[in-house]
């Protein structure tokens, strides 16, 4: 049918150019006969109107209703969580049928807050506390319409993938040839003995900071948490961070010998036999979660959408717990020797102005 149309269509424009050709062989021989004339516009007229036709005929049987469309997922999660959910959506049937694309907590972060429901993404996995902002400010997530009992209170309009803990560790090799005291705590990060020997994260560019910056402000006065923080930065030096990951890549070479970070990436390198000890700070390990969401495009809302967002949530959480241990939902349990010493829980909500004033805090710290 598709190629009829394109044929005829073709067909059309060149009786258009041949009527074309011929009113101007008569133009040139004064040609004035007026039933020759009636004749050549009712012709032209029905070519052009064929041609009309065909073209809007063309373009509606190439479209794609919104259910046939990939859903296009935004996400700012690491490449173990990518993995895990990519194989729940492929073995789960629906492979072939999404478009992935990664980004920055902060850049994602931004789109949201900006772009509301005209993003261009049907599904987005992100920080939860980004999707709280992003609904308080847009009203942009749609109303999940599966069950998932989770063991905390949680929005109607996401449910949780990750809990991803704070934490600190070392490289065991690199603290004896140095013969550096193994740190028990954050503040301990501040003691010039670990100058040039510390990574940490910037929490501009990456929310793993913001798990170190709960901590201090968490345990201690402001005051004595920017004291803390500023001795921080200054031992780290070059190596303040703008990937979330990037002090356990510094800690595993031997670049320098202490990190703070993500937990559950020092627990997986110990259990690898890796020289990485994970250590529980006595100020606590804080957690940010990541979610799943729908955004609410009204009538255009792709159905798959949230087909999706369950899958997820059904079939990606066992294998999300290799790399996260804490449980999210009911019926969930976690290791015993992945569980964390200090558990803790920064006493305001999570939101995006929080974060701005705790990114502000840290710049004051760097002076």
């Amino acid at each position: 049918m598709l190629s009829l149309c394109i044929l005829f269509t073709n067909l059309a424009a060149k009786g258009i150019f041949s009527l074309i050709t011929v009113w101007r062989e008569n133009a040139k021989k004064k040609n004035t006969d007026s039933k020759k004339t009636g004749v050549f516009i009712r012709r032209a007229a029905l070519a052009v109107m064929a041609l009309i036709i065909c073209f809007f005929g063309v373009n509606a049987l190439s479209g794609k209703s919104e259910a046939e469309q990939p859903v296009v997922i935004y996400s700012n999660a690491d490449d173990e969580a990518v993995t895990a959910i990519k194989h729940a959506l492929d073995e789960n049937g629906y492979k072939d049928q999404y478009l992935f694309q990664t980004f920055s907590t902060s850049e994602l972060g931004g789109k949201l807050m900006a772009e509301g429901t005209a993003i261009e993404a049907n599904l987005v996995t992100m920080s939860s506390f980004y999707l709280d902002s992003a609904q308080s400010a847009n009203e942009m997530f749609a109303e999940l319409d599966f069950s998932a009992p989770t063991l905390e209170p949680m929005p109607s309009y996401y449910r949780p993938l990750t809990s991803q803990e704070g934490g600190i560790f070392i490289n065991t090799e690199e603290m004896d040839r140095l013969g550096l005291p193994v740190p028990t705590s954050i503040k301990d990060l501040a003691d010039p003995v670990y100058a040039n020997e510390i990574s940490v994260t910037d929490i501009k560019s990456s929310s793993t900071a913001w798990l170190l910056i709960q901590a201090l402000l968490g345990a201690y006065e402001e005051d004595e948490a920017q004291e803390i923080l500023s001795g921080i930065y200054k031992n780290a030096g070059p190596h303040l961070e703008d990937s979330g990951s990037g002090p356990i890549k510094k800690v595993r070479s031997g670049e320098v010998a202490v990190g703070f970070g993500l937990r559950h990436q020092a627990v997986a390198d110990q259990k690898d036999g890796m020289p990485i000890l994970a250590i529980d700070p006595v100020e606590g390990n804080y957690a940010l979660t990541e979610s799943v969401a729908v955004i609410d495009k009204k009538k255009k809302t792709n159905p798959l959408a949230m087909e999706m967002a369950e899958c997820i949530v059904k079939y990606a959480r066992e294998e999300l717990q290799e790399t996260y241990p804490n449980p999210l939902y009911e019926g969930e349990t976690v290791n015993e020797a992945n569980q964390s010493a200090y558990p803790s829980k920064f006493p305001e909500p999570l939101t995006a102005d929080l974060l701005a004033g705790h990114q502000e805090f840290s710049e004051r710290c760097k002076k």
